[in-house]
């Protein structure tokens, strides 16, 4: 039991835990440090009014078979294959998301179609060679028209920086390879393979939640003699030249370990380690997050709207997205008959929102609801609850990249140290890309061979939806 190697976790959300049970399944000493008091990170689940709910929606699917296989492990059987619908709501009408030629003919005004199709030529004729931000990349490909409806205001709420300074990176992860004729074959049914389908119809989502893959992943680990440590926050990892010896906890006490895994997010985790290059700090004082706050409301009755999720495209309404959670596994209603929704408003430290009490935003959830008249009048709302979100999203501002290849270069020297997970490689992970870093990073452990493509994971998602499934239009 002492010969075993000792490996540090930092942080229980998917990609620290898949990673440990891995390892913890082939006879390593494994002990994962999560600073909160609960596991899953941002896919975590809690309870509410009675029933369960996540923060914010968390779809399970995909190709792969390592993450199924740890889907499979961790859930078994208790799990629901969930009917997706979800909606663009745009200048007071709703969109079928993926997009529906018809609804979208019956919602636009023949001017705003001719628009869309002027523009769209316009950029064809003047296409740039260089698209280095998010609106080149976009207007390339759908027009200005189609650019503006669909893309500006919701990218610029969920960033909080102009179209003009987001990355193409962050079009090109998310909409590779689409163009506007492509989503008019799909959308009129005419596709031969359906390789841009744009989603897919069904997805699985635990009985108990999505944070329920978590919780068992726990027990899991700790029935193979691992440990899964709550409310421990690491304050630095302890080096020696480049090798990683171990994490110092906040208080002070020291951990040793023989390798550390860190899922914290990149730029704490840089601050914390000694003698750092210059070029390094300052290239992680470059990268910067974008927070969400969180506002649920319980909502008299049960059969308010169909769809799982709707995308606020509209520009007087500060929240982003809105999730029904009561469309999602009955299981997590547990026979309540009132519904919950969550409504997402993203900022920065220093804007009012993240700064505003719970009231003000409980009464701000509730009017905005009100103007989407997604909920009928005559229908209560019961109750409101605030949870806060920081650091979730890393933001793909222009050139965001080549200070990653800096911080990146310069960990690649330590041999046992990797950072993994949305947080920890600066990258806007599903949970399914965070699980399939730390699957894979795990079997490099195991296997003793280099983990430094890891980084490339998410950089192109055909890896996981064999090139069928696409996020398109959205955040």
């Amino acid at each position: 039991m002492g010969h075993r190697k000792k490996i540090v976790i930092i942080g229980a959300g998917p990609a620290g835990l898949s990673c440990g049970l891995e390892l913890s399944k082939s006879n390593y000493d494994v002990i994962i440090y999560e600073a909160g008091d609960s596991v899953g990170g941002m896919s975590k689940s809690i309870e509410l009014w009675g029933q369960i709910v996540d923060l914010g929606p968390h779809r399970f699917f995909s190709k792969n078979p390592m993450i199924n296989e740890f889907f499979k492990e961790t859930v078994k059987n208790d799990y629901t294959l969930v009917n997706r619908l979800t909606r663009i709501y745009y200048n007071k009408s709703f969109f079928n998301y993926p997009l529906k030629i018809f609804n979208v003919l019956k919602n636009l005004d023949l001017i705003t179609i001719i628009q869309i199709l002027y523009y769209y030529a316009i950029s064809q004729l003047n296409r740039k060679k260089e698209l280095n931000t998010f609106e080149d990349w976009i207007v390339s490909r759908f027009g200005k028209k189609l650019f503006e409806i669909f893309f500006k205001n919701y990218s610029e709420k969920l960033w909080g920086i102009s179209c003009k300074k987001i990355d193409a990176d962050w079009a090109a992860q998310r909409i590779k390879g689409l163009s506007l004729i492509e989503a008019i074959i799909s959308a009129l049914g005419l596709g031969t393979k359906g390789e841009h389908a744009t989603l897919v119809d069904q997805f699985a989502y635990p009985n108990q939640g999505t944070g329920s893959i978590y919780t068992n992943t726990v027990k899991l680990i700790e029935a193979n003699g691992g440990k899964v440590l709550l409310n421990s926050p690491v304050s630095k990892i302890i080096t020696e030249g480049l090798k990683a010896t171990g994490v110092e906890l906040v208080g002070g006490k020291r951990i040793e370990a023989n390798e550390v895994i860190s899922t914290m997010p990149i730029t704490l985790m840089l601050r914390g380690l000694t003698e750092v290059p210059k070029a390094v700090t300052d290239a992680c004082s470059k990268l910067y997050f974008r927070n969400t706050t969180l506002v649920y409301l319980e909502v008299e009755g049960q059969d308010l709207f169909s769809d799982n999720w709707i995308y606020v495209h509209e520009p007087d309404i500060l929240h982003g997205r809105i999730t029904n959670f009561r469309n999602w596994s009955p299981g997590i209603t547990k026979g309540k008959k009132n519904s919950i929704l969550c409504l997402e408003y993203w900022s920065f430290d220093e804007d009012d929102i993240w700064k505003a009490d719970d009231k003000y935003l409980g009464d701000l959830a509730s009017e905005e609801l009100k103007k989407l008249a997604l909920v009928p009048a005559e229908r209560s709302i019961l109750n409101t609850y605030v949870h806060r979100v920081k650091r979730c999203y890393p933001v793909y501002e222009t050139g965001y990249q080549d200070h990653i290849d800096i911080i990146k270069e310069y960990l690649m020297q330590y041999k046992n140290l990797t950072p993994i997970g949305r947080y920890g490689s600066f990258k806007y992970n599903n949970q399914d890309h965070s699980i399939l870093m730390g699957l894979l990073c795990a079997e490099k452990i195991i296997k003793g061979i280099d983990k430094r493509e890891l980084w490339s994971i998410n950089t192109d998602t055909e890896y996981q939806e064999d090139g069928t499934v696409k996020d398109v239009l959205i955040g």
